[in-house]
């Protein structure tokens, strides 16, 4: 019996290297030495993304980049061959703030240690840079990934310019002199399901702001900013940066999406397919008797592309049938059957206490995994014991 274990994180609880574990050391234990659970931890291009890379046979590596408020964080990214996945979060990201999100730090937050890692990877040799995207502290319109690379904004008075969002308000000019150059050779990948575009009403400031602190005053502020960002971009390197705001992905993660499209030529493309490519899913689904995959949260995000979803796809273009985990679900029986799950078992089935789930998840992953296990082994005969049949 061969079972393919593909799960995302369990926000807030386990990373889905240990949820994968905790499921397979169940299985292990319900079906007996006659099953082969291969683990392939994955995720939709925000945080996770850098496990799910480990976790296919990328290497680890850790430099020391400037934080989203300027301080120097350790931050990792992964590395094969000349590819490296980066994973923005762990350089940029909202939980890097020491006091939380807040009006003061909506205003501040960067993107440069984005840009720092990318430079790191360059200087690997990398020259394919998938950048996973989600979890930003910023809405700096990727300004400082420019700076990360060596771009340096200067105000009228040819000061330079600190990072941040309200910041952009001051840009006078662009110096490229000092900009990496590699960046022209390199081939860039945008993970992100984001489709906002950079300004208005469904921009980065209005629609993702608040979630970083910023306030309705804030909101203007950093969209007059940004707006005035595109402008002098435009004049500096051409119209094409001003096109590139109102494409579709130019608002996810504080506007990086729109560097990412503007300055770094970058495709873009849903992160659930970019993360299932470099793990090879689809190869290492064929032969499998079952797949088990999941999230903290089965709601109707799930549903628009996240990563059981993605997984589900995969599974049954290959004739692979797929049970779901998670913390807990809000679906319905149709929309779980629709999505193309032969079965769903929740945490909460075992503890009503949500609380109790999120600390616990891993003794009750392995509940349910010894549960799925039995069952297996009862469809294939290997085994009488119907003790968990009823977890």
């Amino acid at each position: 019996m061969r079972v393919v274990i593909a799960p995302d994180k369990f926000k807030g609880s386990l990373s889905a290297p240990d949820v994968a574990k905790h499921l397979a050391t169940g299985l292990l234990a319900g079906f007996g030495q006659g099953i082969q659970a291969t683990r392939i931890p994955v995720a939709d291009g925000g945080e996770g993304t850098i496990d799910a890379a480990i976790g296919s046979g990328f290497t680890r590596r850790t430099t020391t980049v400037t934080g989203p408020l300027g301080e120097p964080v350790k931050a990792d990214f992964a590395v094969k061959g000349t590819e490296a996945v980066i994973e923005m979060a762990a350089a940029s990201g909202l939980a890097l703030l020491p006091e939380g999100p807040s009006s003061d730090t909506a205003k501040k937050a960067t993107s440069i240690g984005t840009g720092e890692l990318i430079r790191a990877a360059l200087d690997l040799g990398c020259r394919k840079i998938i950048l996973g995207v989600g979890g930003s502290a910023n809405t700096d319109a990727g300004a400082g990934v420019l700076q990360g690379l060596g771009a340096v904004f200067l105000d009228e008075h040819g000061n330079e310019l600190p990072g941040g969002g309200a910041a952009l308000a001051e840009i006078d000019s662009i110096d490229f002199s000092n900009f990496d150059v590699r960046v022209e050779a390199t081939e860039f990948v945008l993970a992100s399901d984001v489709d906002n575009p950079l300004l208005g009403a469904s921009g980065a400031p209005a629609i993702f702001g608040p979630q970083k602190g910023a306030t309705p005053d804030d909101v203007a502020e950093l969209d007059a900013a940004a707006s005035h960002f595109v402008d002098v971009l435009a004049a500096t390197t051409g119209q094409h940066a001003k096109y590139a705001a109102k494409a579709e992905g130019a608002g996810a993660a504080g506007g990086v999406g729109y560097i990412a499209i503007a300055a770094l030529k970058a495709e873009r493309r849903p992160g659930i397919d970019v993360v299932l490519e470099f793990t090879d899913l689809e190869q290492r689904l064929k032969g499998a008797h079952l797949v088990i995959t999941g999230e903290g949260s089965l709601d109707e995000q799930s549903l628009l592309g996240k990563t059981p979803m993605g997984v589900s796809r995969a599974a049954q273009r290959n004739g692979v049938p797929v049970i779901a985990v998670c913390g807990r679900s809000t679906l319905s029986r149709e929309q779980l059957a629709d999505a193309g799950f032969h079965t769903v078992h929740a945490l909460t089935d075992l503890e009503k206490d949500v609380q109790k789930c999120i600390a616990e998840a891993g003794p009750l992953l392995e509940q349910l995994g010894k549960h799925i296990g039995v069952y297996l082994a009862e469809r294939t005969g290997t085994t009488d014991n119907k003790e968990y049949l009823n977890v």
